[in-house]
């Protein structure tokens, strides 16, 4: 037995196309605008995800910069240390414990990083005495305070927003 396809036709005629049931038409009506609304929704919801997005990607790149100044803020001050170590036990000579003194790192040395950067330095000697038979001891507290910034910083009103300022501090104790 051997099976030969069958083909249907269907015949409609113009007269059943255009006959339309009014119960279709009704819940037809009923739908309409639907597909607005849950556009609208769609659109809220993308939107809102759209702005948050932003925000984490604004404090992402805030961070960064507040990490890279800090970075420079205890270089700074290490430089800072390193200087007041020199000025006070000299290759030369005897140096001094100057109480405070300010460098402005970028300026005064040209490095490029370190344009917004200065240090302040502060040292203090403290005179310690043991018994016999050692003798007395000068003992130096070095504080070296950088403070980097960027941005508006010091303009006026609303210069906060653009501002950029990080302070980090290292302190040595030396004897003589």
């Amino acid at each position: 037995m051997s099976h030969k396809p069958q083909l249907y036709s269907q015949n409609v005629g113009l007269r059943s196309k255009a006959t339309i049931n009014l119960g279709q038409v009704s819940s037809i009506s009923k739908q309409n605008g639907s597909a607005l609304v849950i556009g609208v929704f769609i659109i809220t919801v993308m939107f809102l995800l759209a702005a948050a997005l932003i925000n984490v990607l604004n404090d992402a790149d805030q961070q960064i910069s507040v990490e890279v100044w800090g970075t420079r803020a205890l270089a700074a001050a290490n430089s800072g240390a390193d200087k007041s170590l020199a000025a006070l036990f000299p290759v030369n000579g005897s140096g001094n414990c100057t109480a405070q003194t300010t460098w402005n790192i970028g300026s005064e040395t040209g490095l490029v990083g370190f344009h917004g950067c200065e240090v302040v330095m502060t040292c203090s000697r403290v005179e310690t005495s043991y018994p016999a038979p050692q003798e007395n001891m000068t003992q130096y507290l070095i504080t070296s305070t950088a403070t980097c910034s960027t941005g508006e910083c010091d303009s006026g009103v609303g210069s906060e927003s653009s501002c950029i300022r990080v302070s980090r501090q290292v302190e040595v104790e030396a004897r003589d």
